[in-house]
């Protein structure tokens, strides 16, 4: 059997999760909200996906203050009000679908917020055109020219720490299965970790012990909260020289570990417009194999990888425990089924669709049979 399609179980306080094969589906912001509310694009968009045979669906990164999202258009947790929104859109596209774990990314923008959608230019917005101010580490700016956000105080910094644990507890009594906290692509917990964004002189800066304070107390917090898997995506190096390094991101993913994470998922790059990124498929597995060599814990590599052997590689090979898919995902929802035709994979899918199989591919969900009068 394909290594791809074996089972992974991710412990965790309540006894943890058990995946049924190596592949998720990585955050992907859909910029499809009003005020923050979930809708039938999320609906439509979590149906599709959650039929596309995946061991864990990751929900896109999910504000936990209205200030934290990265536009006008994300999705949020921060009060009752929306999580009752996601909640419900969730269970209605839950259903339609052969039960699959959820996991949902809580996430704070810092000064990557108030932004454009991507198909608007990605641009900081103006506080008359729908923008707002935004809050970081520092009063440094992302890019020249843009206007700075404030710097955290103190309080405010405590104060996020109880909403990443307070949208934890919304995240569990919508049904979610699993946290995933964001710490990378330059939103606000990797703006505290990298010293390009994180110029403090207090507590919370300056030598790495005081740059990963913040982020480590959010995922304690968070642990403190929610019993089921809790993880957290990191950039595992910002492409620039004198900024957040892989080998400190191997040391914050230990303390990660002893703070109660049971996961980590390995990104690269955000914090700075002057990144240079060799991007090529494949070309994060090593900072992800790294982390698993490091702590042991179920790692997850994401990063252009689109193809099949690609994919079992990574997992065979020893680089990550699961692969997590993002665009592909978004372009074909059915990509695993294809990557189960060619590696005699097996998966749960809906009966509604077996008649769509071709012949290659009718082994993909198992013995079961379809009959015609």
């Amino acid at each position: 059997m394909s290594p791809l399609f074996t089972a992974l179980h991710i412990p965790s306080p309540n006894g943890g999760l058990t995946l049924e094969n190596r592949v998720v589906v990585a955050p992907m912001c859909q910029y499809a909200c009003t005020d923050g509310l979930a809708n039938d694009w999320h609906l439509t968009h979590w149906a599709g996906l959650l039929n596309g045979g995946t061991a864990m669906v990751f929900l896109e990164a999910t504000a936990v203050t209205a200030d934290g999202r990265i536009s006008p258009g994300c999705l949020g947790i921060w009060d009752d009000t929306r999580a009752q929104a996601l909640g419900a859109n969730l269970a209605r596209a839950r259903a339609q679908a052969p039960h699959t774990p959820i996991c949902i990314q809580l996430a704070h923008a810092g000064r990557k917020g108030s932004s454009a959608a991507p198909w608007q230019g990605g641009a900081l917005l103006d506080l008359d055109n729908g923008g707002w101010e935004t809050r970081a580490p520092s009063a440094l700016p992302h890019s020249d020219g843009e206007r700075a956000p404030k710097a955290l105080s103190l309080d405010e910094i405590a104060a996020l720490v109880k909403a990443f644990a307070d949208s934890a507890k919304r995240a569990k009594a919508i049904g979610i299965d699993a946290i995933e906290l964001h710490a990378a692509h330059g939103y606000l917990l990797h703006q505290f970790l990298s010293p390009l964004s994180n110029q403090r002189t207090d507590a919370y800066g300056g030598d790495f012990e005081g740059r990963i304070r913040f982020p480590l107390e959010a995922i304690a917090a968070v642990r403190a909260v929610f019993d089921g898997p809790v993880g957290f995506r990191i950039s595992a190096t910002d492409w620039v020289e004198g900024g957040w390094t892989p080998e400190e991101t191997v040391d914050f993913c230990k303390r990660a570990q002893a703070a109660g994470a049971d996961f980590a998922h390995i990104s690269t790059a955000g914090v700075s417009p002057l990144q240079k990124i060799p991007a090529a498929p494949g070309f994060q597995l090593p900072f992800a194999q790294m982390v698993k060599a490091a702590t042991g814990m179920p790692t997850i590599g994401v990063g252009l990888i689109t193809e099949a052997k690609m994919a079992e590689s990574a997992v065979a090979d020893g680089l990550v425990d699961v692969v997590a898919v993002a665009r592909a995902v978004l372009y074909n929802p059915r990509w695993l089924w294809e990557v189960a035709a060619q590696l005699g994979g097996t998966l749960r899918g809906s009966p509604q669709f077996i008649r769509s199989l071709p012949p290659h591919a009718r082994h993909i969900f198992g013995d079961v049979r379809i009959g015609m009068r």
